[in-house]
Order: structure tokens, then sequence, then C-alpha cells
């Protein structure tokens, strides 16, 4: 199962008989392997890694660092998931460190994403405060490399 998952985490546009001829097994069992793993919940997803400058996506992603109150008897979990539900909200992660959650959240511009910081975030019994950095460049995503412009334009070095 690694295998396949490793496989896909690289290239998800793979069929099914490509993947089996990878892995040595045949399409029943790679299609079955599949299934159980969507089932089980180690899936959750499939998405394309898009470079939002060459597509004219020009909304704004911002990492915004939480410090929370704990809960008894449930720590962070509670409000962690409430924060996940949020429709801005991108990932969500528990951390180490200074701050308690890494969340990451997108906007069509820096003031929605500060109304939500504002308004939304700020304002829930527990957070105790927030730290908000807004992503100014992508150099790699999800393992891709994201192109360089300026690369593309360089001449040649000739002698």
């Amino acid at each position: 199962m690694n295998a396949l998952l490793e496989i896909l985490q690289k290239d998800a546009r793979l069929s099914t008989s490509q993947m089996a001829d990878r892995l040595g097994k045949t399409e029943v069992e790679v299609a079955a392997m599949l299934d159980s793993l969507i089932s089980e919940g180690a899936i959750l997803g499939f998405h394309a890694v898009t470079d939002h400058e060459k597509i004219g996506d020009h909304r704004v992603s911002a990492l915004i660092d939480v410090k929370l109150t704990p809960e008894r008897d449930g720590g962070f979990d509670r409000m962690a998931r409430r924060i996940a539900k949020f429709d801005q909200v991108i990932s969500c992660y528990l951390m180490s460190g200074g701050y308690d959650l890494a969340v990451i959240v997108e906007g069509d511009d820096l003031r929605e994403v500060a109304r939500f910081v504002s308004e939304k975030l700020s304002t829930l019994d527990g957070v105790i405060s927030t730290a908000t950095h807004f992503q100014l460049k992508v150099y790699k995503q999800s393992g891709f490399q994201a192109s360089d412009p300026q690369e593309d334009e360089r001449l040649p070095v000739t002698p």
C-alpha cells in the first residue's frame, strides 16, 4: 500500500494499468487497493498542484499562527476542528513551539484575510492570539518546484 501511495503522490494521473505495471500487480488488485485506501480514509482526496501565477489566480494566502487555551478533557482538538471548518481555511495543523495551531487560509485579497482573522478567528472563545504571515512567493508546493519566469527569460551565456 505504501508503494501505491508514493506513486499517487508523485503522479495521481497515472491509470490503474500504469500503476499496476509499476507495482507488479494486476489492475484489479490496484483498483481494490485504491478502493480500500479511500474507504479507510487514508486517501482524503485528489487535486492538481497549480502555479497560481500562470493561471492568473491572484488570491492571497496566509499562514496564521494561533495560540489557544486548551480545553479540559479535550486539549486543542475541538477548537482545531472548529477552526478547520471555516471555508477560508485550506489547512490546519497542531504544532509544537510558541503557537498551538498553524492555519493556512486563502482569500480574494488582503482585506478578506484580515477580516477573517479579526471577525471570525480572533473572536472565538479560547483564541488567545494570532500572528498572520502573508505568502509572497511560492518556490515549492506539495513537492513540486514552482517555475521561475526570470529563469526562462535569461539569455544563454556564450564565450
